[in-house]
């Protein structure tokens, strides 16, 4: 099997012949879009003669009729009708500019305006200046690199791996993350599982999308898993990114896969949705954590605002420097009716959209929409350190607006964050830890990954305990309702200077400011016997208020309904101090080791 971090390092290499001539920052911008022209030539290079035979029949037909003949001689949604390919560049190191570019414009429409999203022709004028002359060189050494017997998945990785290099040298960090390859199967696996049965029909054609697409890597994913599941179904992909050198990443991707690349649309996801009218059966995506929108605002704001729900952000506007939840209702403005089968959403979120905003405010608003429509089926909290570049926890969400008998008015959490180092340490036993395993070598911030095989650990324990739908120490099965609340305002009497209430002129007595407090109020609480039952405001006040703030009323003219999802206080366990007896214990066992470890050092 191909080693891809090998291949990546052999074009990584590349960069010391830049050095000198390029900022470490602008390395991406020759190595990427000769990394694409060197797969592209290695995938064509079995059938570049016999285009090259038949060229001379076509050359009376349209240039578009042209592409589409020779597309099918090369077996590809391309190809290259250059005499050039990377052997012959490097036979004419005299002539590299002019034949280079000759074979650049060779490819089909499809594939040069994917090279044409990378500006590499002001690449190629930099390196070719006398005071530079690295261009044959560079030509030649990714010549060297055999790119032939990688499939696309293998690929995927490589230029992940790249552009992870790429970020880390240029100090990019906010936002700019990278899927990990497990992550994305876990949530393929989920997303798929309640359909498995329906998945197996022959012929089956499904459709999948990705706001925020990157490289592509979940698309590849999740068709590869669709085709494993079911050589005969058919998986059509489509998405949409804003940085163009991932989207002609991606792209260049879909050519090869023979997907069709006109489904991978350029631009903001916010400002232009470039699929406005499809829907789509699945989504998924890892949109960036904690980006803001200001760049976006003006059109978001104006759709929010006129359009309402017929747009896609009616439900409400979160903080300017979080356009997460934006993402999410996108997504579900994609969604198929649930009377046509409904559709599947995994996303991929820090914490912040769990809990961020207080009743009232965007964040809370969205959540509240998205519950009481009964649409947000599970949320699994992952391990930390498992990004390229970030370290912190992070969540996937499972949307469905077809939810089975079981799930409906429910929502399933899953505690998936696994053991501490220290708690593993103190067990003495790795296998107490079911969730991550650590990696042989750190990649930036990620240190942990999750294992890919087996039942009992990892992506298929995860998904079981979905697909089982059963409470136990890694699973809480909650009612919609118990996430929302109203948060009331509690206003206490103002007295004047006797001590006596102040009245208004209607006799109601006056509140004084500097008592204003606020009570979150939950819809639910806990019976006697453990039970989840309604609660009003007015009984909680009564029981909870009025006994230690007897004047005290709530303004219900500012009450508000809330929506929160605290996950890792549904997981708490309370763990006992420690006793007198043992913390006393242990200091006299570390007095007497100090004393011990005293007295060798000073015999010595």
């Amino acid at each position: 099997m191909i080693n891809f971090k090998d291949k990546a390092n052999l074009i990584w290499e590349v960069a010391d012949l830049l050095r000198g001539d390029y900022k470490q920052s602008d390395y991406g911008k020759v190595i990427l879009p000769l990394t694409i022209l060197r797969r592209l030539d290695c995938v064509l290079a079995s059938s570049k003669q016999k285009v090259l035979d038949y060229l001379p029949k076509v050359e009376t037909l349209s240039d578009y009729a042209k592409d589409l003949t020779l597309n099918k001689i090369a077996g590809f949604n391309f190809h290259n009708r250059s005499q050039f390919d990377f052997t012959k560049l490097i036979a004419d190191p005299n002539h590299i500019a002019a034949n280079l570019r000759n074979h650049i414009n060779g490819y089909s429409a499809s594939a040069r305006e994917i090279i044409e999203y990378f500006n590499f022709d002001d690449q190629v004028e930099r390196m070719d200046d006398p005071k530079a002359d690295i261009l044959f060189q560079v030509v030649k050494k990714f010549g060297e690199i055999d790119l032939a017997g990688m499939d696309t998945m293998q690929m995927g990785y490589v230029f992940e791996d790249l552009i992870r290099r790429f970020a880390e040298q240029s100090n990019e960090t906010a936002g700019e993350h990278f899927t990990p390859r497990e992550v994305i199967k876990l949530m393929v696996n989920v997303l798929f599982n309640a359909d498995n049965q329906a998945l197996t029909q022959a012929g089956i054609v499904k459709t999948l999308y990705d706001p925020a697409c990157g490289t592509g890597g979940m698309l590849s994913i999740g068709e590869k898993h669709l085709m494993d599941f079911n050589p005969d179904a058919k998986l059509e992909v489509f998405g949409q990114e804003i940085n163009p050198e991932s989207y002609a990443i991606c792209k260049s991707d879909m050519l090869i896969k023979g997907q069709n690349p006109a489904n991978i649309k350029f631009g903001n996801t916010f400002t232009i949705d470039c699929l406005r009218e499809e829907k789509f059966d699945y989504m998924l995506s890892n949109p960036p954590f904690g980006v803001d929108w200001k760049k976006a605002k003006k059109v978001i704001t104006d759709e929010h605002e006129n359009a309402g729900f017929a747009g896609r952000f009616g439900a409400g506007l979160p903080r300017i420097n979080d356009g997460s939840l934006l993402f999410l209702q996108h997504m579900i403005s994609k969604m198929k009716p649930s009377q046509d089968g409904g559709s599947r959403i995994g996303i991929v979120f820090n914490g912040s959209p769990l809990f961020t905003g207080q009743a009232g405010n965007g964040e809370s608003n969205i959540r509240q929409w998205i519950i009481e429509n009964d649409w947000l089926e599970a949320i699994i909290a992952l391990p930390d350190q498992l990004f390229y570049n970030t370290g912190i926890s992070t969540y996937i969400w499972i949307l469905n607006n077809h939810k089975s008998g079981q799930r409906k008015g429910k929502i399933q959490l899953i505690n998936a964050t696994g053991a501490k180092d220290d708690e593993l340490i103190k067990a003495g036993e790795r296998d107490l830890n079911r969730f991550w395993e650590k990696m042989p070598r750190s990649l930036g911030n990620k240190r942990k990954q999750i294992p890919e095989n087996g039942n009992d650990k990892g992506i298929g324990f995860i998904t079981r305990l979905y697909g089982d739908f059963e409470e136990n120490e890694f699973v809480k099965i909650l009612p919609n309702a118990f996430f929302g609340y109203w948060r009331v305002t509690v206003e206490q009497p103002l007295s004047d200077e006797n001590g006596n209430d102040v009245t208004t002129r209607d006799g109601n007595p006056k509140p004084d400011p500097k008592l204003r407090d606020y009570e979150n109020i939950p819809f639910l609480k806990k019976d006697r016997d453990g039970n989840l039952v309604p609660q009003t405001i007015k009984k909680y006040f009564e029981q909870e208020v009025i006994p230690h703030l007897p004047k005290a009323w709530i303004d219900e003219s500012k009450t508000k309904t809330g929506y929160e999802i605290n996950f890792i206080k549904y997981f708490y366990e309370f763990k006992p101090l420690r006793s007198l007896a043992e913390i006393k214990a242990d200091i006299l066992a570390l007095e007497t080791s100090s004393l011990v470890l005293e007295k060798t050092v000073l015999e010595d």
